[in-house]
C-alpha cells in the first residue's frame, strides 16, 4: 500500500480511539471546556446512560461565530498558542483534540452566543469531509453542546459499551470528582428526564461534606500545608471500607502513580484499613507537566522526590496527630479521680511523654512555622558541624524554651545527631610527612589501569594503579567521616529472631558509620543512613547487608571492613569510565588521606624499568 494522507474523518476517529472510551470521556471533556470558559453554572444531561443523548449547558463566556467552524476543527484551542505555553498549563484542557474526535463518532451539534452578539449561532458537521455548517439559533449566554448516538458510525466500538446503568455509574462518579474540585460551580445531572444529583455553589468544607457525607467529615483530620510553592489542602482520614479516594493537582483530577506511591507509605503502618481522602494540591504550573497522558490522568513532576516526600510527610503528620487527638480525648473521660490533691494535666503530659519513644509523632499543637522555618534553616547552613549546633541551641532556647516539650526535643535531636569528630578533621591534623605523592598521570591502560611516573632522589619511577580498587579505598575512608542523613521515608522490612540478634550485636559498628535503626515486631525501621549513600536502593542493598554480616560469624567485623563492603556497593553502581583528567581527581584525593590508612599494595604496583627493558632487549 502506498503511503497517502489520512482523511479527516479518519484521522479524527483515530484520535476518538485515545480521547474517547465511553459517554463518561465525552461528558469529562465537554464539561472541562466549560469550566475553562468561566462557567458558574453547568446543567448535564442525559439518556440511555449518555449512550443516546448528552447535552451539556453552561453560562460561560462563549465562542464568537467567526470561530465556531474552528472550534470543531482538529487541534484547534483558544488555549495555549505557543511552546512557551506547555511549561506552564493552567487550563483543564489546551490539546484541541476533544470536539473533533466527538464529532467524528457521533452526531454533536455546538450552539453558543458571547455577550457581544445579539444572536446566537450552531454548528455541525455533516458529510465525508466533516465540513462545518453554521445557522442562527436562540441562545442565552454561554454554549450548549447535544452529542447523539454515541459511536453510531463504530459500531466495533459500541459493543463494548456496558448496560445503562454501568454507564451511568461512571458519569455520577466523574460528576462527584468534577464537583469537588470547584465548589464554586453549581451543577445539576439529570438522567431520563429525571434530577438525579445537585450540586449548588458553596464553600469547599460544604461541597466535601456533601459529595462525601457527614460520617467522613466527622472522621477526617483536616490537612493544611505549605512549603515554598507546595500547598496541599484537603481531609484524611483511614477506615475499613472505603472508596473515597480524591487527589487533584492544581485543580485536576489525577490518578498518578507517584502520588499513589506516597499515599500508600502514608497509610502504610494502618494495615487493615483503607485509604480515605480528600486532597488538593496546589504547585507552581511550571514545575509540572501534564502533557503526559491523553486523558490527562497522570502528571510528570520535575523535582518528584520533593513532592513525593511532602506529600508523605504531611498526610503522616495529619494521620499521628488524629491519633494523638483521640488518646487525649481517651484520657479526660477517665481521669483519676482517687488522686484528688494531684494535678490531672501533669499525668497527662507524664503519659505523652512515655508513648512518644519514637521519631515522627508529634503532640496535637497549633503549627509555629516560626519554629519550622528556623530547624529548616539550619538544616540547609554551610557553617562548621560544632557552630552549626551551637546555633542550632541558641536558636531553640531563643523559641518559646517553655512550649518544647520532650517529644520535640526527641525530633530536634533526631535531626541534629551528636557524632564525633569526622576523620577528615583528625587528617588535617596529621603531620604532612604522613601523606603520600603519587606523581603523575601518563597514561590509561586497559580502561582501568593507570601508569604513573615520579621522580625520587633524581631516579624515574614508574607505577601501575588499579582505579577500581584504589577509588573503592576513597570511598571506604569517606564513610568512615561521613554524618548520618535522616530518610524522609523511612524503610521497614521483615526480619527474623537470628537476624534480629545479628543486628543487635552490630549495633554500634553500624551507629558510628551512620545507621540509625530500631527493631519492633520482627521489623526492621531503618531511619538513617550514612549521607553519600542516601540515594542507593536500600530495599535490596539492606537484605544484603544482613547477609554479608551474618557470614562472618565466626569474627565480628569492624566498621572498617564494614564500610569497604558499602563501598563496593556503591562504586558498583556509580561505574566511572575513567580518564586522565579523573584519575588527577583521584589521585588528588588519596594525597589527602593519611599513608597508613590507604594499604598502597592492594591497588599500586611498582614497575621495574630495567627488568622491562630487558624483557624487550632480549
Amino acid at each position: 500500500m502506498a503511503i497517502h494522507i489520512l482523511s479527516p474523518q479518519l484521522a479524527n476517529q483515530i484520535a476518538a480511539g485515545e480521547v474517547v472510551e465511553r459517554p463518561a470521556s465525552v461528558i469529562k471533556e465537554l464539561v472541562e471546556n466549560s469550566l475553562d470558559a468561566g462557567s458558574t453554572q453547568i446543567d448535564i444531561d442525559l439518556e440511555q446512560g449518555g449512550c443516546k443523548l448528552i447535552r451539556i449547558r453552561d453560562n460561560g463566556c462563549g465562542i464568537n461565530k467567526d470561530e465556531l467552524a474552528l472550534a470543531l476543527a482538529r487541534h484547534a484551542t483558544s488555549k495555549i498558542s505557543t511552546l512557551d505555553d506547555l511549561d506552564a498549563i493552567i487550563s483543564l484542557g489546551f490539546r484541541g483534540e476533544a470536539l473533533a474526535s466527538i464529532s467524528s463518532v457521533s452526531r454533536l451539534t455546538l450552539t453558543s452566543r458571547t455577550a457581544e452578539q445579539s444572536e446566537a449561532w450552531q454548528v455541525y458537521a455533516e458529510g465525508r469531509d466533516m465540513k462545518p455548517t453554521i445557522k442562527p439559533a436562540a441562545h442565552p449566554i454561554g454554549s450548549t453542546v447535544e452529542v447523539l448516538d454515541l459511536f453510531y458510525n463504530t459500531p466495533a466500538r459500541r459493543r463494548f459499551l456496558k448496560t445503562e446503568k454501568t454507564e451511568f455509574m461512571h458519569i455520577e462518579e466523574f460528576v462527584r470528582r468534577i464537583a469537588l474540585s470547584r465548589p464554586d460551580v453549581s451543577f445539576n445531572l439529570q438522567h431520563n428526564g429525571k434530577l438525579v444529583k445537585q450540586y449548588r455553589a458553596s464553600e469547599l468544607e460544604k461541597r466535601v461534606e456533601l459529595v462525601c457525607g457527614r460520617v467522613f467529615m466527622q472522621k477526617a483530620v483536616k490537612l493544611d500545608w505549605q512549603h515554598d510553592d507546595l500547598v496541599i489542602q484537603g481531609w484524611v482520614t483511614s477506615s475499613e471500607n472505603s472508596e473515597l479516594q480524591y487527589f487533584y493537582v492544581n485543580g485536576r483530577v489525577i490518578k498518578d502513580k507517584l502520588l499513589n506511591h506516597a499515599l500508600r507509605q502514608a497509610y502504610n503502618s494502618r494495615t487493615h484499613e483503607q485509604q480515605s481522602y480528600v486532597v488538593f494540591l496546589q504547585i507552581d504550573p511550571k514545575q509540572v507537566d501534564v502533557n503526559v497522558h491523553p486523558a490527562k490522568h497522570e502528571v510528570r513532576f520535575h523535582e518528584a522526590r520533593l513532592v513525593h516526600d511532602f506529600v508523605y510527610q504531611a498526610i503522616v503528620m495529619a494521620l499521628e496527630s488524629n491519633q494523638q487527638l483521640a488518646y487525649n480525648e481517651k484520657m479526660v473521660m477517665a481521669p483519676n479521680r482517687q488522686a484528688a490533691g494531684e494535678n490531672i494535666f501533669n499525668e497527662k503530659k507524664e503519659t505523652e511523654q512515655k508513648n512518644y519513644p519514637t521519631i515522627g509523632s508529634l503532640p496535637k499543637k497549633p503549627i509555629n512555622h516560626i519554629k519550622e522555618n528556623a530547624i529548616y534553616g539550619q538544616l540547609v547552613e554551610t557553617k562548621p558541624k560544632v557552630e552549626i549546633e551551637k546555633t542550632q541551641l541558641q536558636s531553640f532556647q531563643s523559641i518559646e524554651d517553655d512550649s518544647i516539650t520532650a517529644p520535640q526535643q526527641a525530633v530536634i535531636e533526631a535531626l541534629f545527631p551528636k557524632r564525633s569528630v569526622p576523620l577528615q578533621s583528625l587528617q588535617q591534623q596529621l603531620d604532612s610527612s604522613s601523606l603520600v605523592q603519587f606523581g603523575r598521570v601518563l597514561t590509561i591502560i586497559q580502561s582501568d589501569l593507570a601508569l604513573l611516573e615520579k621522580y625520587e632522589d633524581n631516579q624515574q619511577k614508574l607505577m601501575l594503579m588499579k582505579l577500581p580498587v584504589a577509588q573503592q579505598k576513597v570511598t571506604a575512608i569517606k564513610l568512615l567521616s561521613q554524618e548520618s542523613e535522616k530518610l524522609l521515608i523511612p524503610l521497614t522490612i521483615l526480619i527474623d529472631h537470628k537476624e534480629q540478634q545479628l543486628l543487635t550485636s552490630y549495633q554500634k559498628q553500624l551507629h558510628f558509620l551512620g545507621f540509625d535503626f530500631y527493631i519492633d515486631k520482627a521489623k526492621l525501621h531503618l531511619q538513617s543512613v550514612p549521607k553519600m549513600l542516601r540515594t542507593m536502593n536500600w530495599q535490596q542493598i539492606l537484605p544484603a547487608l544482613i547477609s554479608f554480616l551474618s557470614e562472618s560469624e565466626q569474627e565480628v567485623l569492624d566498621p572498617t571492613q564494614i564500610a569497604n563492603w558499602l563501598a563496593n556497593q556503591y562504586d558498583d553502581e556509580h561505574t566511572v569510565c575513567w580518564s586522565v583528567a579523573k584519575v588527577i581527581q583521584l589521585l588528588a584525593q588519596l594525597e589527602q588521606i593519611d599513608i597508613n590508612l590507604l594499604q598502597q599494595q592492594t591497588f599500586l604496583y611498582p614497575v621495574d624499568i630495567q627488568l622491562f627493558t630487558q624483557s624487550i632487549l632480549s
